[in-house]
């Protein structure tokens, strides 16, 4: 098993690349087809940057968690710090390296308006399987932000450079989510089953578990069940019905609570035990902030 490669810096993988020096200190633009293959088979690779990387015809695999996928239909992926992906099969060779690759790290961005908007692009946290399938009008559309950015990296920094770098990213990260939207949209038959598959997880989890023991069902329970990441599955519901999974929880949390409230002689405190709440009061919250009636109002009405 092979130990996980971690690359602290940009300049760390210029290393790896056996690219020389880097032109900048945190943000960095590749071109694959420049790129000398040094890194082995199944090779682990985490780092401390942002990293977003489209290839188009390549042999290598590349898993994230435990999905797999390739680049051959030319698919865009975004991984946030800290995550591992691994490189498996054989290397590629130099003619089979097409795309490119911005890398940037998360102190570019610290002191800038995008470090509070970069929790938006929940793409970041998606698996690779969810990966951004491009035509190639959108292809050419973030190609000519990455070459902006490469042109200000190859002049003189200057007073200008930080910020036409960063809101060029921004302006990338922003095509991606108006891409990643579209792509939903075109896979809204395939949405309606995931769809149909969390109302029937829900459905039997509230019908069937004994909740007071078993607790709330997570968003990651629901990804995990219908093998998806976590953001990538909120984001879905999201566009399908414009809640989001934790949303969708709480909706059938409330119902079983109106059931409980209507059909049976339990108190509101043990209501709340038995759907899984250690503090009452938070229940009372939550039915109210959901009904617009307390759980209490909500019996004497019915």
């Amino acid at each position: 098993m092979k130990a996980i490669v971690h690359l602290h810096s940009v300049a760390d993988l210029y290393k790896l690349f056996n690219l020389g020096n880097s032109h900048h200190p945190l943000v960095a633009v590749l071109d694959f087809s420049n790129v000398s293959e040094q890194v082995e088979e199944y090779s682990k690779i985490s780092t401390d940057f942002y990293s977003i990387m489209f290839k188009n015809y390549c042999k290598n695999n590349i898993k994230y968690g435990r999905k797999a996928i390739d680049f051959q239909d030319g698919n865009l992926i975004c991984i946030a710090p800290n995550q591992t992906i691994e490189i498996d099969n054989e290397i590629e060779h130099k003619e089979n390296m097409m795309g490119w690759g911005l890398f940037f790290h998360p102190d570019l961005i610290r002191a800038t308006s995008l470090n509070d908007k970069l929790k938006k692009y929940s793409f970041f946290n998606y698996e690779v399987s969810e990966a951004l399938h491009l035509s190639d009008k959108e292809k050419n559309i973030l190609f000519d932000c990455v070459q902006k950015i490469q042109m200000e990296l190859q002049e003189n920094i200057d007073v200008h450079s930080q910020f036409i770098i960063v809101s060029t990213i921004e302006l990338l990260l922003n095509y991606c989510s108006r891409f990643y939207g579209r792509q939903m949209i075109t896979r809204s038959q395939a949405n309606k089953s995931i769809l149909a598959q969390i109302e029937t997880i829900l459905n039997t989890y509230f019908s069937e578990t004994n909740i007071k023991s078993q607790g709330l069902p997570s968003v990651a329970f629901l990804a995990e069940k219908v093998n998806l990441s976590p953001s990538y599955l909120s984001d879905l519901l999201k566009k399908e019905t414009g809640k989001n999974a934790q949303e969708h929880i709480h909706f059938y949390l409330i119902e079983q609570a109106k059931t409980y409230l209507i059909n049976t002689e339990k108190n509101i405190n043990e209501i709340a035990f038995s759907l899984g709440f250690e503090y009452p009061q938070y229940f009372n919250k939550l039915f109210k902030q959901k009904t617009g009636k307390t759980p209490l109002e909500y019996r004497t009405m019915n």
